[in-house]
């Protein structure tokens, strides 16, 4: 997905647009009534990428209405502290993932052994992290009290989002995705479509995983944004318990059965 993309217009955006940032992982900016919504805030080390990213697109600095996470991850979270100090936006995000970025430590309420781990995520985590560690800057996660604890079913009409919070642990215990009216849902690090759509690589429960993934079938979810990847058709991911033809195509799920 290209940097500064118009992804989608609509009623969920109040007759604006979604801007797609893409800096290894997706952050979307909406364009609302009387400013911006920010959907997650990717690494520390991209911060002036993305303060770049946001002048581009007219948002000044009171002009951020709200930032939302999708749950409380580095690569997520990682300009929260920074973004509300020069755009003053309150950060919202559900309260089971929160003391993540209160105290800044990724595994804060995970298991100590994920369920799903593959090794593809475990060596990318490793180049990533040698990566950060060549090129990094004075950025650093900055740990921030939440403005704002969402939960399951929460209207987001109040900063002008036509859009409900919908709560899919399953990546960590609260991940959440974004769903506007028209259908359109930012799910975090629940799927992922890099190669195609598919679950996270890193899953801290898989059966909370896949009660999420069933969940989004009766939703009326219609194209998908994951936080890494290009975006897709619901339609395009195997549901587990939804046959194609005569197979439960879910095998990359944990768990392939005919």
């Amino acid at each position: 997905m290209p940097d500064g993309s118009t992804l989608c217009r609509g009623r969920f955006c109040a007759g604006g647009s979604v801007r797609g940032i893409d800096f290894g992982v997706n952050c979307y900016l909406v364009d609302v009534e009387g400013g911006y919504v920010l959907i997650d805030t990717s690494f520390p080390n991209k911060r002036d990428k993305l303060d770049a990213e946001l002048a581009a697109a007219g948002c000044g600095p009171d002009d951020l209405r709200l930032i939302v996470l999708t749950h409380g991850d580095v690569d997520h979270a990682g300009n929260c502290a920074h973004l509300r100090s020069t755009h003053h936006a309150p950060i919202a995000i559900h309260r089971q993932d929160a003391e993540i970025v209160r105290s800044g430590d990724m595994d804060a309420g995970r298991k100590d052994k994920p369920d799903r781990h593959t090794l593809a995520f475990r060596f990318l985590t490793w180049a990533f992290a040698l990566l950060y560690k060549i090129t990094r800057t004075d950025a650093d996660f900055a740990a921030f009290e939440p403005d704002v604890l969402l939960e399951d079913g929460q209207d987001l009409s109040a900063y002008g989002l036509d859009a409900r919070v919908v709560h899919l642990p399953g990546h960590s215990s609260g991940s959440i995705g974004i769903l506007s009216g028209d259908g359109d849902l930012f799910c975090g690090d629940l799927l992922v479509n890099v190669l195609r759509p598919s679950l996270h690589y890193y899953i801290d429960d898989l059966a909370q995983a896949h009660e999420s993934i069933r969940k989004l079938s009766g939703l009326g979810v219609e194209t998908v944004y994951p936080g890494h990847g290009k975006p897709f058709p619901l339609g395009e991911l195997p549901i587990p318990g939804r046959s194609r033809g005569s197979v439960l195509r879910w095998g990359r799920y944990g768990s392939a059965k005919k």
